[in-house]
């Protein structure tokens, strides 16, 4: 993917959250609830929560949200239950997509997904129609700073078991196993190490440049799944470019 892509791609989706921030509280909420209700409520045994709890911490979401979370999904607290469920398509032009709910009701949700599809000029697919063009990873994204020496960075992270490090003009980009995601991410933050973003992603091993006219369809397909309170990820393969607002 693109350097320019994919900082596009991070900033983009970090403006729409920080503009709707009681919504994304509500998609970390259903997750967490799911990882403590698969896994166990305690953060130290179980890395998915744990991950998970982060990404919301760097979305600065309260405590006190995160914890009736956990005791949701753990049952102490009564909460709706929750599906994980990922659909694949395409977007305008040919671009491959995948999206990741959580749903208490997979009809409305999948009624929805397709809506969203063919509104937009695209079409939802069949398992394992997209996923084969991505790779599931860790990834964590590093602007550049004066305050971050790049070689020590660089061995940190692979001391750290990253398998990959990536100098782009923005910053850096570093690529795990998604499970050592986990531990790079923690050997990184013990070292004030402050990320643009932190995830457990699907990465697209190819691209898709956009005519001017699908660029706003696809603009407008991702700004509908981003709205929708079941979507949790978006992913594509559409080179975006890099002034996208």
């Amino acid at each position: 993917m693109a350097g320019h892509s994919k900082w596009a791609n991070i900033k983009h989706k970090k403006g729409k959250q920080d503009a709707v921030k009681g919504k994304i509280f509500t998609k970390f909420a259903k997750a967490i609830a799911v990882a403590a209700k698969e896994g166990g409520a305690d953060p130290d045994n179980n890395a998915k929560l744990r991950d998970i709890i982060a990404k919301a911490k760097a979305q600065n979401m309260p405590n006190d949200n995160i914890e009736r979370a956990i005791k949701k999904g753990a049952g102490e607290l009564e909460g709706s239950h929750y599906e994980e469920i990922i659909y694949e398509g395409y977007g305008p032009g040919g671009v491959a997509v995948i999206v990741e709910t959580l749903t208490d009701n997979k009809n409305r949700t999948a009624g929805d997904v397709r809506h969203i599809f063919d509104k937009n000029g695209g079409n939802l697919g069949t398992s394992g129609c997209v996923s084969f063009l991505f790779r599931r990873k860790g990834q964590l994204m590093i602007e550049k700073d004066e305050n971050v020496d790049e070689d020590k960075l660089m061995l940190l992270a692979i001391d750290a078991g990253a398998e990959d490090f990536i100098v782009e003009e923005e910053g850096y980009e570093i690529i795990t196993d998604p499970n050592d995601f986990g531990e790079v991410r923690e050997a990184l933050e013990s070292e004030n190490i402050n990320f643009v973003s932190a995830e457990i992603a699907m990465i697209p091993t190819t691209q898709v440049a956009l005519s001017a006219e699908d660029v706003k369809k696809m603009q407008k397909m991702l700004d509908m799944f981003e709205e929708h309170d079941d979507v949790q990820e978006v992913y594509h393969n559409w080179d975006m470019p890099e002034d996208m607002e």
